[in-house]
């Protein structure tokens, strides 16, 4: 199953490079849902998200040929995006960070009682999370939220391994006293 996704994803990169557009729709589709959680995740507005998700294909589609083969394009399009999230930040810089709340609702199969405790905790952890410096937040969330490995991560924020770990251990220590 793996091998059979990484060629996929191999062959969705050259179809790309060769500028084939039936490649950019199943790019599209296939990251579409993923790149708009992120942008939701880094704290901006359901409006604000569409747009810079939109906004963040138009820039793929632009910058397409800075892809080097298909290992990278996870990586390369959560880089894309967050870049896109940090170009909207410093032309908004008045606006705040909305909450996160609403994402990533657990499914209704846990005892009423219990489930209403862990909806707290996860608002609190969301709260902080929103919270925290713009660096940081994106690693929790590239890393814990996106499922990306440590390696992809530091790769999506144009950093080194170490770096983002740094990051990881540093936004988990200011949730600890955050949520604690």
């Amino acid at each position: 199953m793996e091998l059979y996704l990484e060629k996929r994803r191999d062959s969705l990169a050259a179809r790309l490079g060769a500028g084939d557009n039936t490649a950019a729709t199943e790019l599209v589709d296939t990251y579409y849902e993923q790149i708009y959680l992120f942008m939701r995740r880094l704290g901006h507005s359901r409006q604000a998200s569409e747009d810079l998700t939109q906004e963040s294909f138009l820039q793929a589609w632009h910058h397409i040929g800075q892809l080097r083969d298909g290992k990278a394009l996870n990586s390369w399009l959560y880089r894309t995006a967050g870049n896109v999230s940090k170009l909207y930040w410093r032309r908004h810089k008045d606006n705040v960070a909305v909450s996160i709340e609403g994402i990533d609702v657990p499914d209704g199969s846990e005892v009423e009682c219990d489930k209403t405790g862990h909806l707290e905790q996860l608002g609190q952890l969301k709260n902080a999370v929103g919270k925290l410096p713009v660096k940081l937040r994106q690693a929790v969330v590239l890393h814990y939220m996106q499922h990306l490995t440590i390696a992809e991560a530091a790769e999506a924020v144009g950093v080194r391994k170490g770096t983002l770990k740094s990051r990881l251990n540093r936004a988990l220590e200011a949730l600890r006293r955050q949520v604690i």
